[in-house]
């Protein structure tokens, strides 16, 4: 049976590791803090309370900044709003005194506020700008401390709540403080895991594809800064009742320094990486005790040692995906057959239509009265002379560009400009001239990126996995298996997106444009860099996309992939139509055989 159409053979699916999996690492450092009474050593049960109290923050900073990338600082303040609620609430001094565990719930209603707030600058500023405002807002934070002091005692402070028996002892504490940071571990990975943590990620790696995917970044971060602010703000209680006294001089820049080295030196998108460098760091000063002073110092050496021989942290290292050998001389072998039960029997939208597009840069016209028709379950061919407008027009449909003249619509339903995340739920799907992938997640992971808007359990549901979580995730990778199966990449699942070859990660984009199983699919440029057998198995793949009623807007500098799997085909020039008609029509037009093709 040809390889091209034929059903694909049974074949091995291998399990694509999460964020906890394998799980001994932290059942492994678990069972050393519960053993912890067995020393007879106070002091390092405290230590060992302490690094549990940071790590409950840690594990919701990482979310930001490991997963989403966003530069947080000053994190500090977080855990200084906490402390300061909960031993405010805890002692009376505003309200009638709250219980321990009423005061912590509190402080966590506050950092979940408090959260939001720092976040919402990180909706317009990037990188070392939103870094600055996170540490002007611990400054703030620091400032109001001092200032308030009848509330807060101000430079004198505060004493921290004390928890009801048993747990006012080290011992209890410590039990305590290590079942709410196991807690906090399974919830963060219940949300890296799902797919708002695989969104997560593509905004930080590939924010263009996560748009494309219908990925709208400004609600996801809020949910996220929502959820790392209460865990910071209750893990600041805890360190007060670690304390048992709070005075602002508790809440340096050093200590804000070592949430966020924690999370450099542990690694991207991973959860046990940034544990590991929240106890290393913790255990730091106490090991070297005569250099306390030097604290700072020795968290940046330690940070610069880790980025020049471990540049993706302590995740890499133990990631064993980095070092599983990959099978050589591997063919991309599409089956289009897959594409039956991926894509199945739809109603076949109206054409999609451009007209009298204009869009110019400056004073250069990129698109000049473009009228264009992409017809359902046809494959419509874009050429022309580089700069001719052809990706330009992929992002004006794609809502990237806003045109100044002229209009677009699928049949009579008009498409707004400048909605890329709202073209996902019309189902117009896109690949990019240069690939978009998350590196460091598995290629199953990339795909399953594609269909996050087809998701129905929301933020909370995913955070307990509740029922409706876990079967939204079976779909979507049993979905995102399919698409693979489709493009030939299922045997690649598993490996680490950016250990595959370049053609690979051509097709590996389309599997991920598939996964919204698009009405309309633009393909920029999908060639370019495969050789003459993996362009031939391309364009079969294509057809058979278009077969199943999707309508496929193809650019490409190929003139024999163009010709030999194209219904229609525009050509443009300098932003102009400069001719449009069947295949055949194109060949021999003599503009276009003049200005692009040649002799």
């Amino acid at each position: 049976m040809d390889a091209m159409t034929g059903t694909a053979p049974p074949r091995t699916r291998p399990k694509v590791a999460g964020p906890l999996s394998p799980l001994w690492p932290f059942l492994l450092l678990l069972a050393i803090g519960l053993a912890m009474p067995l020393t007879g050593n106070a002091y390092w049960g405290l230590i060992a309370t302490r690094m549990a109290v940071y790590w409950v923050l840690v594990a919701g900073l990482n979310l930001i900044v490991g997963y989403a990338g966003q530069l947080a600082i000053g994190y500090v303040a977080l855990l200084t709003i906490g402390a300061y609620t909960t031993s405010v609430l805890a002692a009376g001094n505003v309200f009638p005194p709250l219980p321990a565990f009423a005061a912590l719930g509190a402080a966590g209603v506050a950092g979940a506020v408090a959260g939001v707030v720092v976040g919402l600058p990180a909706l317009r500023l990037r990188t070392f700008y939103f870094a600055m405002t996170t540490l002007g807002f611990a400054t703030i934070v620091t400032q109001i401390t001092l200032a308030w002091q009848d509330v807060t005692g101000g430079g004198i402070g505060i004493a921290g709540p004390e928890m009801p028996e048993p747990l006012d002892t080290t011992w209890g504490f410590l039990y305590f403080c290590l079942g709410f940071a196991a807690v906090c571990t399974w919830l963060t990975a219940n949300i890296a895991r799902s797919r708002f943590g695989r969104a997560l990620v593509a905004v930080r790696d590939a924010e263009v594809a996560a748009e494309a995917s219908g990925i709208r970044k400004p609600r996801l971060l809020v949910l996220v800064f929502i959820l790392a602010g209460a865990l910071a703000a209750m893990a600041g209680g805890l360190f007060a009742t670690l304390q048992t006294y709070i005075t602002p001089d508790a809440f340096t820049f050093d200590l804000s320094l070592l949430f966020f080295i924690a999370i450099l030196i542990g690694g991207r998108g991973s959860i046990l990486g940034p544990l590991l460098g929240t106890v290393i760091l913790t255990l730091l000063p106490e090991i070297a005790a005569p250099l306390a002073a030097w604290s700072t110092f020795l968290y940046a050496a330690l940070l610069l040692v880790i980025v020049l021989a471990m540049p993706g942290g302590i995740a890499a290292l133990i990631d064993p995906r980095s070092r599983r050998k990959l099978p050589e001389n591997r063919v991309i072998t599409p089956r289009t057959a897959a594409l039956d039960a991926l894509l199945g029997q739809r109603k076949v939208p109206e054409p999609m239509r451009l007209s009298g597009i204009v869009l110019a840069f400056g004073g250069v016209r990129a698109i000049d009265g473009l009228d264009l028709e992409v017809a359902p379950g046809q494959v419509h061919g874009l050429i022309g002379p580089n700069g001719s407008g052809k990706t330009t027009t992929l992002n004006v449909i794609s809502g990237y560009y806003r045109p100044e003249a002229g209009s677009m619509a699928i049949g009579t339903n008009p498409l707004r400009a400048g909605d890329p995340e709202g073209r996902a739920t019309l189902r117009i799907a896109r690949t990019f001239q240069t690939p978009r992938l998350i590196g460091e997640a598995s290629v199953l992971e990339n795909v399953m990126i594609g269909g996050t808007i087809d998701g129905t359990a929301g933020f909370a549901e995913a955070l307990f996995a509740l029922p409706r979580h876990r079967r939204d995730e079976r779909e979507l990778e049993a979905r995102a298996r399919l698409a693979l199966e489709a493009v030939g990449l299922a045997d690649l699942a598993a490996a680490r997106a950016d250990r595959l070859q370049h053609s690979e990660l051509r097709f590996m984009e389309i599997a991920r444009a598939l996964m919204l199983r698009p009405a309309f699919l633009m393909l920029d440029e999908p060639a370019a860099g495969l050789s003459a057998e993996e362009i031939r198995r391309l364009g079969a793949l294509v057809r058979g996309i278009s077969r199943h009623g999707t309508g496929v807007l193809l650019v490409e500098h190929h003139a024999d992939l163009i010709f030999d799997i194209c219904d229609q085909v525009t050509v443009l020039n300098l932003g102009k139509v400069l001719a449009a008609g069947t295949p055949a029509e194109i060949r021999v037009h003599k503009e276009v055989v003049s200005a692009y093709l040649g002799a």
